[in-house]
């Protein structure tokens, strides 16, 4: 039986752990926070990702703990209907084509299948040295402890210390020139799918339902800088990078008393590895790997089918390096272009291109994920 190191208790990290204990593996988890808490924002989760849910054996928890719905609007900043882009299908019938859900709730459930799978994360643990040979990875922890695996799946997000310490060292994401506005509130009845409002200023609003009591609002505009903003100058601004949207969007503006303490913001990062994702026993998923901009709904969608292919190829095959290899055959292109594409529609956004074709590229994304994983 093989056994499996994952560094990063995230969506890629949990979902890996899950897979590779389905596939027979022994699991361990180690996260260098100090506790399961994660930041209280939405997420859009589209078919590939139910679908990839579904593998892992949670979507119904999911689903029952979300708002399903069909595709999503797009709108013109005065909230004018545009165009309604249906979902794909790619689950059970009786599941959705999209699912608005919060990230504290796809976190519990994550853990909640690994714990019943036998696995529970360390926190406040990570490594400090790997070393690795032709037959296993010797691994030391900041917890004085040590452990011998045959191999190290580096979860650890977009500053990942796995990939600083055994790929590239000193390589790190990139601002993009834009930043990421988040607010949860209650849901008005009429709120039942995604709508995204194209503005005029390098950027773009919409809202999203996440259960049948809350939605969120989101905001992507440009930024002059990745500056860290204080909290107390977030409402004031908030509202203003809102001033150019009517509809719906501009009656939430309007209406609301944002709280600071509840407005999630993040200059928009990016990064991606053109080069082989797996040094000898150790492999990079997720965002350690391919960290994308939330334009396409597919940073989490992707890091959750890195977990699922890697486990299909664990349960036929138990040659690591042959394994991490058809990994990068199935993945590694599927990736790229959901970056490459998130990066493009960024990019049209920021320049206020005349000649962006969002939908266009939504669409054909649509496609790419409706492939088998």
């Amino acid at each position: 039986m093989l056994k499996a190191l994952i560094v990063g208790g995230g969506i890629g990290g949990l979902s890996a752990a899950i897979s590779l204990k389905k596939a027979g593996l022994q699991v361990e988890v180690v996260e260098i926070s100090p506790g399961r808490d994660v930041y209280h924002v939405g997420i859009i989760v589209q078919a590939n990702f139910i679908r990839a849910l579904d593998r892992l054996g949670i979507a119904d928890a999911a689903i029952a703990r979300g708002f399903p719905y069909d595709g999503f609007d797009l709108r013109d900043a005065n909230g004018q209907l545009l165009k309604h882009i249906p979902g794909v299908a790619l689950s059970h019938p009786n599941h959705p084509t999209d699912l608005g859900l919060t990230r504290p709730a796809l976190h519990d459930i994550l853990i909640e299948k690994c714990i019943s799978e036998g696995v529970t994360p360390r926190y406040g643990v990570t490594f400090s040295a790997i070393q690795q040979d032709a037959d296993g990875v010797d691994v030391s922890f900041t917890d004085g402890t040590r452990g011998r695996y045959d191999l190290v799946i580096g979860a650890d997000g977009i500053y990942s210390k796995v990939r600083d310490t055994l790929f590239t060292p000193g390589l790190k994401p990139k601002y993009t020139g834009q930043a990421v506005w988040r607010y949860n509130l209650p849901r008005s009845s009429d709120i039942t799918r995604t709508a995204l409002y194209q503005g005029v200023s390098g950027g773009k609003a919409g809202y999203c339902p996440l259960t049948e009591e809350t939605m969120y609002l989101l905001l992507v505009m440009r930024e002059a800088d990745n500056r860290r903003i204080p909290k107390d100058e977030l409402p004031g601004l908030f509202k203003d990078r809102l001033k150019e949207f009517g509809g719906r969007i501009g009656e939430i503006r309007d209406t609301v008393d944002f709280d600071p303490e509840k407005i999630v913001y993040r200059p928009l990062e990016a990064l991606f590895l053109n080069e082989s994702w797996y040094r000898g026993r150790v492999l990079l998923i997720g965002d350690a790997a391919h960290a994308t901009t939330p334009h396409l709904g597919q940073g989490a969608a992707q890091a959750v089918e890195d977990a699922v292919t890697l486990g299909q190829l664990l349960k036929d095959n138990d040659s690591v390096e042959e394994v991490f290899a058809q990994f990068m055959d199935k993945r590694f292109e599927r990736c790229k272009f959901i970056w490459e594409s998130s990066i493009q529609i960024g990019q049209w956004e920021i320049d206020d291109d005349p000649d962006a074709d969002v939908e266009g590229l939504s669409i054909k994304m649509l496609k790419t994920v409706s492939a088998p994983i």
